[in-house]
């Protein structure tokens, strides 16, 4: 099988341990790349989930066993914990299984910028609509993944490719629209307030690669709905995949390199 090489690669929202995790495509994903560094930016095992009813399908593990054969190979894994997980919030600071959690943290890309990467859920407080933001697990959520997974089965039935009808409804209702913009407003916020070029998190289910207010703006979605990644190419260009039944760039942002000084051009 062909691996696509990338130097760093971001995902999130897996919610292993719950019934629409699209662990399918994640493992396609995780077997059909590489890359030096993989972090993992929260909400990997859904434990909320879980405490309520107990499912675990064996590629859930597989997705496990695949994440943790990358880091005992050299690949570096960076495991920062969501609130569906925070449990692991406790192990901030150690490494599990050749996996470092951390509870933020600084990357910075091959053009010499700086990201801000967290969760997410620290800015709930600062959205009009928490139960909007705190969706996995509402009953209204999952009553759009219930209509999203029976659309998907007759969609095969007839040939077609996945396609994520709970993303589609999310995007229609002002509300919810409303406090998305509320929570990347708050994200871009922090990215100023600390000094960075960007934000990377995950948490709402709404991929996003965008720049504004001068601050390049990345939401590596999720794979309940939508099955998307964030990835950093050799030339410094972040991308943002959707991988399901058909692979394709949704966006791109290129990051410019800082210029030589005199003294490099000299030599």
């Amino acid at each position: 099988m062909k691996t696509i090489y990338y130097p760093s690669i971001w995902i999130s929202d897996l919610h292993l341990g719950y019934k629409d995790c699209k662990a399918d495509y994640l493992l396609d994903f995780l077997n059909r790349t590489n890359c030096d560094v993989l972090y993992l930016v929260g909400d990997i095992v859904d434990l909320w989930s879980m405490k309520r009813q107990f499912y675990w399908e064996p590629s859930h593990y597989k997705v496990l066993e695949c994440i943790q054969a990358k880091a005992e190979s050299g690949t570096r894994v960076i495991y920062i914990p969501g609130n569906h997980d925070e449990t692991f919030r406790h192990y901030v600071g150690r490494s599990l299984f050749n996996v470092e959690v951390h509870r933020t943290f600084i990357h910075t890309t091959s053009a010499g910028k700086r990201f801000l990467l967290l969760h997410g859920d620290d800015f709930d407080s600062a959205t009009r609509y928490n139960k909007l933001i705190s969706i996995a697990g509402d009953a209204g959520y999952d009553f759009l993944l219930f209509l999203n997974r029976w659309t998907n089965r007759i969609r095969r039935i007839y040939g077609g490719h996945y396609w994520s009808l709970a993303s589609w409804i999310k995007n229609r209702v002002h509300k919810a629209k409303e406090a998305i913009a509320a929570f990347e407003a708050a994200a871009i916020h922090e990215a100023k307030k600390q000094g960075v070029d960007g934000i990377i998190c995950g948490h709402i289910h709404q991929p996003a690669l965008k720049v504004s207010d001068g601050i390049v703006y990345c939401n590596d979605g999720d794979w309940i709905e939508n099955c998307t990644a964030l990835v950093e190419n050799k030339d410094g260009r972040i991308e943002l995949l959707h991988w399901s039944d058909i692979q394709h760039v949704l966006h791109t942002v290129e990051l410019a390199r800082p210029p030589e000084n005199k003294a490099s051009q000299a030599a």
